[in-house]
């Protein structure tokens, strides 16, 4: 069980690049007793990730600049500045940034484990699909 108190400064944050976005690492497995993985993604425009199934994690969203567009489990949803979103497991969804300015969003996972995930598919962009099945995230044609 984690000990102590964690504090993220800004400028020792880890950021993983994927998926055209910046992913800053807030808090993972090893900080949070593996309870969530929290992360801020930075999202130009036209970047986010392909739509996908976690089947293993609740995930969940809150815009804090700029504007998103969620699709999840056949809805779309336009997320601007202040905007929640939860996605159940085992429902397809994704999002994109589809305006011409900068987006920012908080992300958490729960449980956590899968920001290794993160760190291997920016390591390795082009095995995604393999690297999403090992930690039960398969990639669809839509969401």
């Amino acid at each position: 069980m984690a000990d102590v108190v964690v504090v993220q400064p800004e400028d020792e944050a880890e950021t993983i690049h994927g998926a055209g976005d910046a992913y800053r690492i807030l808090i993972g497995a090893a900080q949070s007793n593996n309870a969530y993985f929290v992360t801020e993604a930075h999202v130009p425009p036209g970047a986010g990730p392909p739509p996908h199934v976690q089947t293993r994690e609740e995930e969940a969203f809150y815009v804090l600049s700029g504007t998103l567009v969620f699709r999840a489990g056949g809805k779309r949803v336009v997320g601007k500045a202040g905007t929640f979103v939860h996605i159940p497991r085992d429902v397809p969804h994704h999002f994109r940034n589809e305006s011409d300015e900068d987006a920012r969003v908080l992300i958490w996972f729960n449980p956590a484990g899968i920001e290794t995930m993160f760190t291997q598919m920016a390591a390795d962009p082009e095995n995604y699909e393999a690297i999403g099945a090992e930690f039960g995230v398969r990639f669809v044609d839509e969401a």
